[in-house]
């Protein structure tokens, strides 16, 4: 799935592949609340695209993240259905925060993080 140029253009920031665990817990469209393991596929720091969502959720849904001991609240700003019960989801940080993933804004100006930025941590 790679961005067309008019997407490329309107990024604001670089996206960086990383996969990290998360828990992701909110409201899906059948307004069922849902608590459920996931993984990030990129991240950037106002937001992400996540993998392994078991629910369909709707643009403008707000979901909580939880990546290691950070709380951190998103907006769904689209989805995908890559499976029959599988969906990716785009993310928007509904607030921006400093070091949101644990890396420095430096960390997403060219190329590949830091290798310790991202080690996997336990999700909680």
């Amino acid at each position: 799935m790679r961005p067309s140029g008019n997407e490329r253009q309107k990024r604001q920031q670089k996206r960086v592949k990383g996969v990290l665990p998360v828990r992701v817990r909110g409201t899906d469209k059948d307004g069922q609340s849902f608590d459920e393991i996931a993984h990030t596929l990129d991240i950037a720091a106002i937001g992400s695209r996540l993998g392994s969502i078991r629910h369909e959720l709707r643009i403008a849904d707000r979901v909580t993240v939880v990546y290691r001991q950070r709380r951190m609240e998103f907006l769904v700003v689209w989805t995908k259905r890559v499976g029959k019960h599988e969906y990716q989801v785009g993310l928007q940080a509904v607030k921006q925060e400093k070091d949101v993933w644990g890396l420095n804004a430096c960390d997403f100006e060219g190329g590949a993080p830091r290798a310790r930025s991202m080690a996997l941590g336990t999700v909680t």
